[in-house]
């Protein structure tokens, strides 16, 4: 499962996500990806995955586990070339 925070919540993560230009739809489709490696962030030592989106675009996707079956993602963006 994902926690998503409500849509109106300016600190939320829908919100943060938002501001890079992304969707829900779109995160989650790196974040449930099993068939994209797990790597772990250099800057937050949180989990990440870089893979393509359903909409074709290639971003990063940084989560926390909450528990064994729940993730929050804390950030996405596209990276820089």
């Amino acid at each position: 499962m994902v926690i998503w925070d409500l849509p109106d919540d300016p600190d939320g993560n829908v919100q943060h996500i938002a501001k890079h230009g992304l969707t829900e739809d779109e995160v989650e489709d790196v974040l449930l990806n099993a068939d994209i490696e797990t790597e772990i962030s250099d800057s937050t030592g949180r989990p990440m995955r870089r893979g393509w989106t359903t909409t074709g675009r290639f971003i990063v996707v940084i989560w926390e586990f909450i528990d064994a079956d729940t993730v929050m993602p804390v950030t996405a963006y596209e990276p820089d070339a």
